[in-house]
């Protein structure tokens, strides 16, 4: 068997951590540990289950499935077909990649020209996808651009700001206020929801498989265990800043009047250790962070896409997708945020019962019904609680949703989902269906 060399193995880690790693995972932690206080450490907990933990175990599950369509298809084929699109392309131009280019914009250039017009953002979502797609025309050669060099750089920068921070913290741990005076640990794991991490986990595999090629490893089995290392390796970098960034925002945010979001919580902290050049760094952070998640959205997307309709090539699709990006991006980062929420409360849930039933395939194999009757009672009560969040309740369904168990820690479809996986397999038992998966 084929085997990366440690150093490879570790690059190609921080690869899929610099690709994880954009604008939501800058801005949610603080805000985390500003609003969790002195409840920061569960908070963390609940945070890490799902913007890590799932992240992983997603990458693990895509890979031993050979590839989210193949995962999917167990459920059938159409909603192989559809499902696998719409993660693609929410996780894509539809809002992940236009995330990007918006939020770099806020953090690197209205700090200094708070005045600029809409053409700002106009100009600089231009370039920043430019850059973008030109790195991605060479999906193989990630590894040596963002796990040798940008990378490296964000954790250095990211350090310099966590450094001062605990040598001078601006104030001290706070009680809880706002989601989190109650089931902390529930609210953390919701809000990982909104780093799109699980979501993204089933699209990067194909990028890494690709650099892992690269580096000289053809045997499958060693790039599904080469794989799988590098999802451990992320996840252990992404613990670790997770960990300072919800310290950063609990010892910044009570020195606050007022703060909206983490991306104000990180501004205010870099002005007080370090003055007018403290935003330049904060800027320089979150462009490279946001490159990095951008330039690899782009190419497993494109990857994708390309496989999926061959008539356009893989830089065609790369293109096609800057500029719908292009597009999104000038909505703004406030207008992104407010459609992503509930497009990930329906998608997220279908995600981590996917990736959950594909790492227990040996039990559920020989009774394939579980698969489509467990996505299928997920998905309704996710769209029926997505649906009472954006204020569109059902006539009778949506108010019955909000007595069910978990309904306030937005984890309503759980019990539901278990029950129905547990009938299937009871029906499969009592009435053998054949697997052709």
């Amino acid at each position: 068997m084929q085997t990366l060399k440690k150093q490879d193995q570790f690059l190609v880690g921080l690869t899929l951590f610099s690709m994880f790693f954009g604008a939501g995972n800058l801005i949610f932690p603080p805000l985390l540990g500003a609003q969790s206080g002195t409840s920061i450490w569960l908070a963390l907990l609940g945070f890490a289950i799902s913007a890590v933990g799932l992240p992983v175990l997603g990458v693990i599950a895509v890979a031993k499935s050979g590839g989210l369509p193949n995962l999917a298809m167990r459920v059938g084929k159409h909603f192989s077909w559809w499902f696998s699109l719409l993660i693609y392309l929410s996780i894509g131009p539809g809002l992940a990649i236009p995330r990007t280019a918006s939020t770099s914009f806020e953090m690197a250039v209205t700090p200094f020209f708070p005045e600029i017009g809409s053409w700002g953002i106009v100009a600089y979502s231009a370039v920043f996808f430019i850059v973008a797609m030109l790195v991605s025309f060479r999906p193989e050669k990630l590894t040596d651009r963002l796990g040798k060099i940008l990378a490296p750089t964000l954790l250095v920068l990211i350090g310099v700001i966590v450094v001062g921070c605990v040598l001078n913290p601006p104030a001290s741990f706070s009680a809880p206020t706002g989601s989190y005076t109650s089931g902390v640990l529930a609210q953390g794991f919701v809000d990982g929801y909104l780093t799109m991490d699980t979501i993204a986990a089933l699209n990067y595999g194909i990028v890494i498989a690709l650099n892992i090629q690269n580096r000289g490893i053809s045997d499958s089995s060693s790039i599904v265990k080469g794989t799988v290392r590098a999802g451990w390796i992320a996840g252990v970098v992404l613990v670790v800043l997770y960990s300072v960034l919800g310290y950063v925002g609990a010892v910044t945010g009570p020195a606050m009047e007022q703060y909206h979001n983490g991306a104000n919580i990180l501004s205010y902290l870099v002005r007080f250790l370090y003055g007018a050049p403290g935003s330049i760094l904060l800027g320089l952070v979150f462009i490279i962070a946001c490159l990095n998640s951008c330039i690899g959205l782009f190419s497993s997307c494109s990857e994708y896409f390309y496989k999926l309709f061959p008539r356009i090539s893989y830089r065609g699709w790369v293109v096609i997708f800057g500029i719908i990006s292009f597009g999104i991006s000038i909505l703004g980062l406030d207008a992104i945020l407010t459609i992503s929420i509930p497009v990930l409360n329906v998608l997220y849930p279908l995600s981590i019962v996917l990736i959950a039933m594909g790492l227990t395939h040996s039990v559920w194999e020989k009774a394939p019904i579980c698969y489509p009757v467990t996505i299928l009672v997920t998905g309704a009560f996710s769209v029926v609680y997505a649906l009472n969040l954006a204020g569109l309740s059902l006539p009778v369904v949506g108010q019955a949703l909000t007595k069910m168990p978990l309904y306030q820690e937005g984890l309503c479809w759980l019990l539901p989902a278990v029950l129905a996986c547990l009938v299937g397999f009871i029906v499969s038992k009592l009435k053998p269906v054949s697997s052709k998966h």
